[in-house]
């Protein structure tokens, strides 16, 4: 078996690596660069012919996972596409998102380009593309060895990142010899709302492991939602709005469960809600039909008849005018839109109307990839560039990581050591350069051999 690494390979987005077993083709994710990955490689383009891939494993619906699936169709990939029932179901409405975003950018950038007299350019892909891919989706459930060809076996676990993510189990027979490879996926933080935490692997020879915050330490999860509560106090208090950059799917979902559980009792009595993300609403519908995925508070929740979900004062835009209207409000508001990391969507409106005030707050829930226009507010940036505009940044800035979807280095490292016996060799990837440099000493500190990939490397183990 041999593993080539075309992408999250010494960067953090654009996930995508290939496994050749017994003469087939395994493509693990198939995702889109992201922010400075973005500007540094291309999603123009494959560094392998789609037609040749036989099956994609698909760990869970991220965009920089997933987002390249329906121009690896377009480009003639036609095998099956595993992953769990629930990345299947968001996947069907994320992609079509996503393509409608990229018929929408392109056309404004043809625009452009006539006035230049240069010829047009045709998008990545458009919805009606991701909508046929969707159609090679196979949805599994946890916890169940499928055989997708003789000598090659799969079983996903829940990876407590977002709804339905997982890690893949991957028992390999070539030349009678029986091989255990892991990835990891995106690992979950842990005790965040809703979700079940990481779940530990018994046993692997060789492991891909994502290593995105293996530098940091997240906050405490209660306290940071405490801090929250405070952040929307005093902000109201001042006469402004709470303005929450959030990715559509996990970010939104444990945000509105942290605040429902805070409304019910009292604390933020009569505040005010707007969920203004068409995705995030219909991805909120996903989370409520798959609640065998929650925890076990969660779960509780649900059985007592509490839609966690759902509460008084919350509100899911639907039309470009309800977003509008959003910005009209001077005060009281706490609006939660995507894109989590500022660079596309309504959330450009929002901060646009708000950053400027220094009455009003930003308050950061998710991880912020170096090049997007939330990595340059939470940088210190005193002025930024908003949808052609130079916006002055004075409103109260907050990054609260204890709410991260993502593993810190205790969660990763202690998913690490959950193997019963050190595996052979563990290829770090999905991560910046100081986060799997740093990462890469603690596991040699506990005595795991690891290898920082490189983009394009190929491995044979």
């Amino acid at each position: 078996m041999n593993i080539e690494f075309y992408g999250a390979a010494g960067c953090v987005t654009g996930s995508s690596h290939i496994l050749h077993i017994n003469d087939k083709k395994i493509l693990l994710d198939c995702g889109m660069f992201q922010g400075k990955d973005e500007k540094e490689r291309n999603n123009n383009t494959f560094s392998f012919n789609p037609q040749d891939i036989d099956f994609v494993i698909l760990s869970h619906a991220h965009i920089d996972h997933s987002g390249r699936i329906p121009m690896l169709y377009k480009e003639g990939f036609k095998g099956e596409i595993l992953c769990t029932e629930g990345t299947k179901d968001l996947c069907n409405i994320m992609l079509q998102d996503s393509g409608h975003i990229q018929e929408m950018e392109t056309e404004w950038l043809n625009r452009k380009r006539r006035r230049k007299a240069l010829p047009e350019v045709t998008p990545l892909y458009t919805a009606i593309d991701a909508k046929k891919s969707i159609e090679l989706f196979k949805g599994c459930t946890y916890n169940e060895w499928i055989e997708l060809f003789d000598g090659f076996k799969i079983k996903f676990t829940d990876a407590g990142h977002i709804l339905g993510s997982a890690i893949t189990e991957m028992l390999i027979n070539e030349n009678k010899h029986t091989t255990k490879l892991v990835y990891s996926g995106d690992l979950g933080n842990i005790n965040i709302p809703i979700l079940k935490d990481p779940t530990y692997i018994d046993n692997a020879d060789y492991i891909i492991m994502e290593t995105t915050y293996g530098d940091k330490l997240h906050g405490d999860v209660s306290y940071d939602l405490k801090e929250l509560v405070n952040i929307i106090h005093n902000t109201v208090n001042r006469g402004g709005n709470i303005i929450i950059p959030s990715f559509a799917i996990g970010r939104t979902q444990e945000v509105i469960y942290a605040l429902n559980n805070y409304v019910e009792s009292g604390i933020l009595k009569g505040i005010k809600v707007y969920v203004d993300s068409p995705l995030a609403s219909e991805s909120t519908e996903v989370f409520k039909k798959y609640t065998n995925y929650f925890d076990t508070e969660a779960s509780k929740l649900v059985d007592s008849g509490d839609n966690p979900l759902e509460f008084t004062g919350l509100t899911f835009t639907k039309s470009p005018q309800e977003s509008m209207d959003i910005n009209n409000i001077q005060s009281g508001a706490v609006i939660i839109s995507s894109s989590g990391m500022c660079d596309a969507g309504r959330i450009k409106h929002h901060l646009k109307h708000n950053l400027w005030r220094e009455e009003c707050s930003v308050v950061f829930v998710g991880y912020q990839a170096e090049g997007t226009l939330g990595k340059r507010i939470l940088n210190g940036d005193e002025l930024v560039k908003i949808l052609g505009d130079e916006i002055a940044v004075k409103a109260h800035i907050y990054n609260l990581q204890g709410l991260s979807g993502h593993a810190d280095k205790n969660g990763l490292l202690n998913w690490v050591k959950g193997f019963k016996n050190k595996p052979k060799n563990i290829f770090l990837v999905h991560g910046d350069e100081e986060a799997q440099e740093s990462f890469y000493k603690i596991l040699n500190e506990e005595g795991f051999n690891s290898h920082i990939v490189k983009l394009g490397e190929d491995v044979y183990v």
